[in-house]
């Protein structure tokens, strides 16, 4: 009798791992909640090794960089950090047209690097939806089809989840949060390519930025809400929630428009958010004050583990721009100053981490230690042993 109950769970369990959901085997490329972007628009950063020290230290395990360049895919190779690649805008039209040409960047930029270089995502463009260019526009969805077919067809679909992030230009009506939907000439483009990644189990990847809100309203919101300091907050008239940060409303604002579009639950991960620390004249708040406050609030925010109002139950995951300031950037002052750190790898401000410099300090103290305690090993044992000589001769 026992003998034919054991028969029966064995079988129950055989056929509860054949028909679970697909959704289980799914890749995650976030792993915890606190990310960073690498981004290298600058001619004056440390090396990818020296980056690697960094984020080490810093124990920030989740990366995103915004193309595939070598010396960086193998500066990381054995070291447990987790990597998200970038195929760059200019790419996405060829990748488009050409199924063989998205299995050839496939294989030699993110195949050829596994398993040693952690790659665990592929961002097919970057804010492509709501742009100037409608062809790009139109050629997105197919990209994503064809590097996602190359990831199949190569047998990593199940470890390198495949993306796409959107800037707020996709959204309209985005207050109150609740009364956000997906502009018109936006929505056609977006609904079959959350089709898609509802399927494939890859989530809606937002660049959030209350800097740029509150530059842009600083008439109209309190920066207190946009830096997560204490304030009144706002109250959704619609829903009744209420929210003390402005990160958070911009958050709700996607997931009510993914909700609008069919998609309800699709999660919501920020792919950048951050604060710049020097900006021009008509960008006042781009203070390092202001982006201290920003950056440090936000990772108690991210520690705490716990949702928005609106989806409270689904834990907050955020990647900060940037890891650099970036002095090769175009446009305004503060688009070369989103940094963590400065150029030379010391920190921008203090927010818990620690520069390049102070990182070898540390590393030469722990060597010079290292050397002591194995003299004095060493010195113990030579007496030892002289001694134990000395005994046996008596």
């Amino acid at each position: 009798m026992m003998k034919i109950r054991l028969i029966l769970l064995r079988f129950l369990f055989m056929l509860l791992v054949i028909f679970t959901p697909n959704a289980q085997l799914t890749a995650r490329a976030f792993t915890g909640t606190y990310g960073i972007n690498y981004g290298r628009i600058a001619d004056n950063i440390p090396s990818p090794d020296k980056v690697v020290k960094l984020l080490r230290a810093a124990k920030i395990k989740n990366v995103r960089i915004y193309d595939a360049d070598p010396s960086v895919l193998n500066a990381f190779k054995g070291t447990g950090l987790e990597l998200v690649v970038g195929l760059p805008n200019g790419f996405v039209k060829e990748m488009s047209a050409n199924a063989d040409h998205a299995l050839t960047w496939v294989k030699d930029n993110v195949k050829a690097f596994l398993p040693d270089t952690r790659i665990v995502g592929i961002a097919v463009g970057n804010e492509v939806l709501g742009g100037s260019d409608n062809e790009l526009e139109i050629a997105l969805l197919n990209a994503v089809k064809n590097v996602y077919n190359a990831t199949r067809k190569l047998g990593i679909s199940d470890v390198v989840q495949i993306s796409t992030a959107h800037s707020q230009a996709v959204f309209v009506n985005s207050f109150p949060p609740s009364a956000c939907i997906f502009k018109d000439g936006v929505a056609q483009l977006m609904k079959p390519l959350l089709q898609l990644f509802s399927e494939i189990g890859s989530p809606f990847c937002l660049n959030a930025y209350p800097f740029l809100a509150y530059t842009y309203n600083s008439d109209k919101i309190d920066i207190n809400y946009a830096l997560f300091q204490p304030n009144g907050g706002i109250v959704d008239n619609r829903t009744l929630l209420h929210y003390d940060n402005l990160l958070d409303a911009q958050i709700d604002a996607a997931y009510a428009a993914l909700e609008n579009a069919g998609f309800r639950k699709m999660e919501v991960i920020v792919t950048e958010t951050g604060w710049a620390s020097n900006g021009d004249e008509n960008e006042p708040a781009a203070t390092p004050g202001n982006a201290s406050t920003y950056n440090y609030n936000l990772r108690k925010r991210l520690a705490k583990r716990k949702g928005t109002p609106m989806r409270p139950k689904k834990m907050l995951k955020a990647y900060i721009f940037a890891l650099f300031n970036e002095n090769s950037k175009p446009g305004q002052s503060s688009e070369k100053n989103f940094g963590l750190f400065k150029a030379d790898g010391s920190i921008s401000y203090d927010i818990g981490f620690s520069g390049l410099q102070d990182i070898s300090a540390a590393s030469s103290l722990f060597s010079l230690k290292e050397i002591k305690s194995r003299a004095y090993y060493l010195s113990a044992t030579a007496i030892t042993t002289s001694m134990s000589v000395l005994l046996s001769r008596l």
